[in-house]
């Protein structure tokens, strides 16, 4: 498979920009090695020592000071310029999903019931050749570069881990700016698209417990079922969210699981009902949080039950910075051309803890496809899927957009 795009640019890059295509495509025999050997040996959650080694191992010889975490095996590396000036950070993050492989790619899992599933490998290949790109231009940089390796993306709340560690004062001056990419297999490959305003959704869980009163499944008079009552709330709740919050505020509340029983002829004590509600805003997801908890335990009691409601918070609304959003795109489109560059239309109900960066920096998420050659994007396997596949040559030019974005932010 080749792993370079045809037809780079269609426009010559801007003068601040001169010989970045050029560069990424030189590094991208090591782009695409480090990626595949990260795929091969996918690790999960905030200790991912091998992966940690791997990105150490690739840095070692640049002009960076390198430094790693306490409560993960985070990496945070910084890249002084030549001159003073403000600090930008970029993030890649490592951790790999609970999956096991069916790509049968020759770098394929070797990995028992884990794979990289979500390209978080591409983000460690791409942040690290950024990282290579940018010191090779120290001279023309004005300010810090802050590179942020990051664990434990899947539901570990890995962000918030370096955020508490002082990722944002790494480099002394504090970050003014913040950037990450994310690969996606459902875009054209080596396109980026960036929006303003919310981007990704919030993500919370719900558990709730429905209780009754267990008996014999042939006198269910002698029972009070909680599993009806369990039935009745996925109607309700979608009820819920059609009917109580505004069509301008999109929220998704999906029941994933309900639990109950034993075997056929019991009636069971209790019923469970699990699962996820996405919001855009903080207004809905408070809103919804009261809602679903007014639904649920008003629907127990009209059938005679109780209901315990708990709500797991998630990951906040993923919020792009009026001004960044949209300006990765005119960094894209002067870096590579137009024809790669595009406005993202709609936001994600997928979550992302780089949301936590954002609360705190202006700055942006942008999204670069890389749906496989010859693969219809209606017909691509999506992130989170065992089957999933990434075009490799999408990689320069997210090497490029990370070192453009800091050049554009440090001249």
């Amino acid at each position: 498979m080749s792993t370079t795009l045809p037809n780079a640019q269609t426009t010559a890059p801007e003068p601040r920009f001169t010989g970045l295509v050029e560069a990424a495509r030189a590094l991208q025999p090591r782009t695409v090695a480090l990626r595949r050997q990260v795929h091969r040996n996918p690790e999960q959650g905030l200790d991912l020592p091998a992966t940690q080694a791997a990105i150490q191992h690739t840095l070692t010889g640049l002009p960076l000071e390198i430094t790693t975490g306490k409560s993960s095996t985070s990496v945070v590396a910084v890249l002084r310029g030549a001159r003073p000036g403000p600090t930008v950070l970029l993030r890649g993050d490592m951790d790999a999903l609970p999956l096991q492989e069916e790509t049968g790619l020759a770098y394929a899992s070797e990995v028992e019931g884990s794979m990289h599933a979500c390209g978080h490998d591409t983000h460690v290949a791409m942040l690290a050749s950024a990282a290579r790109l940018l010191c090779s231009r120290r001279e023309a940089l004005s300010g810090q570069v802050v590179f942020m390796f990051q664990p434990g993306e899947e539901g570990m709340h890995g962000a918030k881990h370096m955020l508490d560690e002082g990722v944002l004062d790494a480099a002394g001056p504090p970050v003014e700016k913040a950037f990450a990419l994310h690969i996606t297999s459902t875009l054209q490959s080596g396109v980026v698209v960036s929006r303003p305003g919310p981007t990704m959704a919030s993500a919370d869980m719900f558990h709730v417990v429905v209780k009754g009163k267990g008996g014999h499944g042939g006198m269910p008079h002698d029972a009070v079922d909680p599993i009806p009552s369990a039935a009745a709330m996925v109607g309700a709740l979608q009820t819920m969210v059609a009917r109580r919050v505004s069509v301008h505020q999109p929220a998704v509340v999906t029941v994933a699981q309900i639990k109950a029983g034993t075997t056929t002829n019991i009636i069971p004590e209790t019923a469970v009902v699990e699962g996820t509600i996405r919001t855009l805003s903080e207004e809905t997801r408070t809103f919804v949080h009261q809602e679903l908890r007014r639904v649920c335990e008003h629907v127990a009691a009209a059938h005679g039950c109780t209901a315990e409601v708990a709500i797991i918070p998630g990951y906040p609304v993923t919020v792009n910075d009026a001004e960044v959003g949209p300006h990765v795109i005119d960094v894209t489109t002067a870096a590579l051309g137009s024809r790669w560059a595009a406005p993202m239309e709609d936001p994600l109900m997928g979550a992302e803890d780089f949301s936590y960066v954002l609360q705190r920096v202006p700055g942006a998420m942008a999204f670069l496809g890389a749906c496989p050659r010859g693969v219809e994007l209606a017909n691509a396997e999506p992130n989170h899927s065992s089957r999933v596949l990434f075009d490799e040559a999408a990689m320069e030019h997210g090497v490029i957009v990370y070192t453009a974005f800091a050049l554009d932010a440090l001249r």
